[in-house]
């Protein structure tokens, strides 16, 4: 690299020339006698440094999951935050630190390992996580975790980037307490209101009646699905679409019912009249 460098470097030095341009003729001419192993050297703890930011800034592998076997190919992806989508952290001066569980969280992620490949995609460092996880995740609910070594680095934030976790994207959906502000690919996220030790809080639970029917319906694509909520309170406005295709559903076996009724009526006053004919003949 550096030899191809200085062989295109011997360059007149004018005033025409960029500031980049007037260093590099210089770095290399006879007048200046640089050597090149200075260069070199300059080059080289540069591309370190070049290769250091990279892995600060970009996950730490192009493929943050292992293969699914073959026989679960259909298998849908689920990714969950953790801090105030499952847990909550919080600080008192009088005893430190301590990490509460969202109410539901146990029966939740029990009941999501039925279905899905579970997988915690967390902004924390591991020291943080693997702690967190040992205590909340005592059935071994979460195939995966990921922490902050995992994400990408954009202005300040770290964001989960889901293209890199190896999987389908018509089969991963995130849940997160801050889905849309932590993740590159909005179009898989499913919000869900964060938690901050609301003692009454129901969302997960209530999330069960969708995730398990898309499961269990092997949904094409999830992102169009996803779409169709958008800004709406998705567990309510799941179960209000359920009630309303029950509804159609009954009215549509009441109906069947009803026509088969009134042929079933037809029929036999038919037969009846031909027996009255038979007879009067």
């Amino acid at each position: 690299m550096t030899r191809e460098f200085r062989k295109n470097s011997k360059l007149p030095i004018s005033e025409d020339l960029s500031c980049f341009e007037k260093f590099k003729a210089m770095a290399y001419s006879e007048t200046v006698k640089v050597p090149a192993a200075a260069i070199d050297l300059y080059l080289d703890v540069r591309s370190q440094i070049e290769d250091q930011i990279q892995g600060f800034v970009e996950p730490s592998s192009e493929k943050l999951l292992p293969d699914l076997p073959p026989q679960e190919q259909h298998v849908f992806t689920i990714v969950l935050d953790l801090n105030e989508t499952l847990v909550y952290s919080d600080w008192k001066r009088e005893r430190g630190w301590r990490t509460f569980k969202r109410p539901g969280v146990d029966a939740f992620l029990e009941h999501l390992a039925k279905f899905y490949e579970v997988v915690v995609y967390s902004d924390q460092l591991s020291m943080y996580v693997d702690p967190v996880m040992e205590r909340l995740d005592a059935k071994g609910c979460v195939r995966h975790r990921l922490s902050r070594v995992a994400t990408k680095y954009v202005n300040g934030k770290h964001y989960r980037d889901l293209s890199k976790l190896n999987r389908d994207p018509a089969r991963v959906i995130y849940i997160s307490g801050h889905a849309l502000d932590s993740c590159l690919q909005p179009e898989n996220c499913l919000p869900i209101k964060p938690w901050k030790l609301e003692a009454e809080d129901t969302q997960l639970i209530d999330l069960i009646p969708l995730l398990e029917f898309v499961a269990t319906a092997r949904v094409s694509d999830i992102r169009p699905v996803l779409a169709s909520f958008e800004g709406r309170d998705i567990a309510a406005e799941f179960l209000e679409r359920s009630r309303f295709m029950t509804m159609l559903y009954t009215d549509d076996i009441f109906s069947m019912k009803s026509a088969k009724g009134a042929c079933m009526n037809k029929k036999n006053k038919n037969n009846n009249m031909d027996a009255f004919g038979g007879d009067d003949e």
